[in-house]
């Protein structure tokens, strides 16, 4: 990538060029994976567990194992022109979009356990296909919709600062969802007392609370900025508070978590932080270093922004 200025405060992830080797030889290409064939003419998950795989998403799906993962979490291309570091990917009509995920979403869907969960993130223009697509393999649980607030605004439109991620699961009898461990720590405006006593929230040194159940609107999360150390060049990365909402609501520990759009990382470094294990593939291998880079960090720093006692909490906070 090229050099770019940055501010003193700036805390972005950089790669150093005398940490590039050490960093490349900690990925899986094809060809390694080609090599670990095994009898059934895939690769053992001991072989995958906790890796990076840099290839190109269908080159390497028929060499995974089936049924591997207990969760998906998929953050494809949506259907807008971006540049992923030198890679285009070009908007198209609604019915080609269906055609592109059609091309690898059933057989992604083939990796997901029988009592697996998937999640996948979408806009407004894509969430459409993201549906039907979806429903064509999976049980529909839930659509949750984050506020993200940044992005451009517009003088002929509504400033685009929403998000869908769709929850499904292959079994809606048979799934995992641990709602206790996704609660939501929000201070309490109007605090309300029965008899003296705080009704449904706690009185703390740091202020009055309340810990609520979530809902399927998150307006608490921010996306990654230049000041937040899991900040990368990658241009939509998502954060890793948002993803351990959903890793700590589908998995438990030791569960396997595969993202086949891996990006810089976020899905990988959130399962290693939460106690998952990890499978991810991603085609860039700038973006295959930078998720090595902060699983590496992630070994002595634990901390997720906003996500802290066993509760989330409310929008930008540090602890």
């Amino acid at each position: 990538m090229e050099e770019k200025k940055t501010a003193p405060r700036n805390r972005t992830l950089k790669i150093e060029e005398n940490e590039r080797e050490e960093l490349k030889r900690k990925l899986i290409t094809k060809d390694e994976l080609e090599q670990n064939f095994g009898q059934g003419g895939q690769s053992s998950l001991s072989y995958i567990l906790n890796k990076t795989i840099n290839a190109e998403l269908l080159s390497v799906l028929p060499l995974l194992p089936d049924s591997f993962a207990d969760l998906i979490i998929i953050d494809p291309p949506y259907n807008l022109t971006k540049n992923f570091n030198g890679s285009t990917f070009n908007a198209r009509s609604d019915e080609s979009y269906d055609e592109y995920l059609s091309t690898w979403f059933p057989l992604v869907c083939k990796k997901l356990k029988s009592n697996g969960s998937l999640y996948i993130c979408g806009d407004w223009k894509c969430t459409s296909s993201l549906q039907r697509a979806v429903e064509k393999e999976l049980t529909v649980m839930n659509r949750i919709t984050w506020q993200r607030e940044k992005g451009r605004g517009a003088k002929s439109n509504w400033k685009n600062s929403m998000e869908d991620i769709w929850f499904a699961v292959k079994d809606k009898d048979d799934y995992y969802f641990d709602v206790e461990a996704v609660k939501f720590k929000r201070k309490v405006i109007a605090p309300y007392k029965v008899d003296g006593q705080p009704k449904d929230w706690q009185q703390t040194e740091e202020g009055n609370y309340r810990i609520t159940y979530p809902s399927n609107f998150w307006d608490d999360i921010s996306v990654p900025f230049w000041s937040m150390p899991e900040n990368t060049e990658h241009p939509t990365q998502k954060p890793e508070k948002l993803y351990a909402k959903l890793i700590l609501a589908s998995s438990k520990p030791g569960d396997v978590i595969f993202d086949p759009f891996l990006g810089s990382g976020t899905a990988s470094v959130t399962a290693k932080k939460l106690d998952r294990n990890y499978v991810g593939i991603e085609m860039n291998e700038e973006y295959c270093l930078f998720a090595e880079k902060r699983l590496m960090l992630a070994q002595s720093d634990r901390l997720i922004q906003g996500y802290s006692n066993g509760v989330f909490w409310e929008r930008n906070s540090g602890r």
